[in-house]
């Protein structure tokens, strides 16, 4: 099927690849609505890790979330996936008849899962080649030895390849490159999360309890990547002058995040730290509550944009017109070094004792705080005019 039959097709049953890591997951919601435009009679399902599958459960583009245990995929030891379980994923990978599969993971799992649907149209990036307009930095080298798929064959996988280029765009740009062979609209990515009324029902009750009418802010310190965390001390640090202020803070993070979130609440005692004790439907109802955000480059950063909330992100070795908060580079604070970005994992990579996330001081992202709040409604006012 060549690419003008491509874009004429209407696909009945379709596949969208994309498990995870969170972040990821909200930036592929555009392409899930514009796929729903595109084929709004058609069964669109998702295949999805447990643990990001609220994010996308309740969309209302979306007919079924298919779910992958990623992290039970190991072959041997308590962590593996029974044969029996992941003879059920085949199978029901298989009976739904997809006819259309896109894989935007583009790893050798997902390549094969997509192979496995047996779908006659199967799409995903092609690989990136020398020549082919990318930057000549450490990113587009990691990306194309790694990047979905050269270094791990899911290309092979696919009828119809995603053409890659450039690297310079983001994520979500870079997902709805899709749409060309597709025939998207040329319509604005809509980001928005859905979530249940018990979700809200809970956020509501929390704010009612807890904070009462105060202005407050949500603050998220950690991250995957540990070179990618701001200091928790600075963290705690910005709490402090806040509360001092009269603001309510909010701790958040996942159940990995719990360690790094005690740090900051045992530096910041009259935070509130709700640390792995919220699925991703009461994070999304909690934030849509909150009066500003304070991040990292982390899944939450681009939970605040999708939900439209002030918002300050602190990002260090990672590159943030590629993957920041989408459309608000704004609201972005990084030290200006030369070796920035330089997308190192681990501190110990680092030669610069991690100094382009320590040297971004506390009164600078109080002052990026206040920029932040400069739109927003009162009752954060007085501190705008105080503070």
């Amino acid at each position: 099927m060549d690419a003008g039959e491509l874009r004429e097709r209407l696909f009945r049953r379709i596949l969208l690849i994309k498990p995870s890591a969170f972040g990821d997951v909200l930036h592929t919601l555009p392409v899930l609505v514009k796929l729903r435009r595109r084929y709004p009679a058609a069964i669109i399902d998702w295949l999805i890790t447990p643990e990001n599958a609220d994010a996308v459960r309740y969309h209302p583009a979306l007919n079924e979330v298919v779910l992958f245990p990623r992290r039970q995929i190991g072959m041997f030891g308590s962590q593996r996936l029974s044969w029996q379980r992941w003879g059920k994923l085949l199978w029901q990978l298989r009976k739904k008849r997809y006819d259309l599969v896109i894989d935007l993971q583009g790893l050798l799992r997902s390549g094969l899962l997509t192979w496995w649907t047996g779908a006659p149209t199967r799409i995903g990036f092609g690989r990136p080649r020398q020549g082919s307009g990318a930057p000549q930095d450490r990113f587009a080298r990691r990306l194309r030895h790694g990047w979905r798929g050269s270094r791990e064959w899911a290309w092979l996988a696919y009828t119809h390849h995603i053409p890659i280029p450039t690297l310079d765009v983001h994520a979500i740009d870079r997902y709805l490159w899709v749409g060309h062979l597709l025939g998207f609209d040329d319509a604005p990515p809509e980001l928005r999360i859905y979530w249940p009324l018990q979700a809200d029902a809970w956020a509501a009750d929390f704010v009612r309890r807890e904070i009462g009418q105060r202005p407050w802010i949500l603050i998220a310190p950690s991250t995957v990547w540990p070179t990618k965390r701001w200091p928790s001390a600075h963290f705690a640090a910005v709490a402090r002058q806040l509360i001092a202020l009269g603001f309510a803070v909010v701790i958040i993070g996942s159940s990995r995040d719990v360690e790094v979130c005690r740090q900051v609440q045992a530096l910041a005692p009259q935070a509130l730290n709700l640390a792995g004790k919220t699925t991703i439907s009461q994070l999304a109802a909690l934030m849509d509550r909150a009066t500003v955000c304070l991040t990292n480059d982390s899944g939450p950063m681009h939970l605040a944009v999708a939900l439209g909330k002030p918002l300050v992100a602190l990002f260090g070795p990672t590159d943030p017109v590629r993957i920041g908060p989408y459309g608000r580079l704004h609201a972005v604070v990084q030290s200006n070094l030369p070796c920035v970005p330089c997308y190192f994992r681990r501190l110990e990579q680092c030669p610069h004792q991690h100094s382009c996330m320590a040297q971004i001081s506390p009164d600078l992202v109080l002052q990026r705080l206040r920029d932040a709040l400069a739109q927003a409604p009162s009752p954060c006012r007085t501190w705008l005019h105080n503070g």
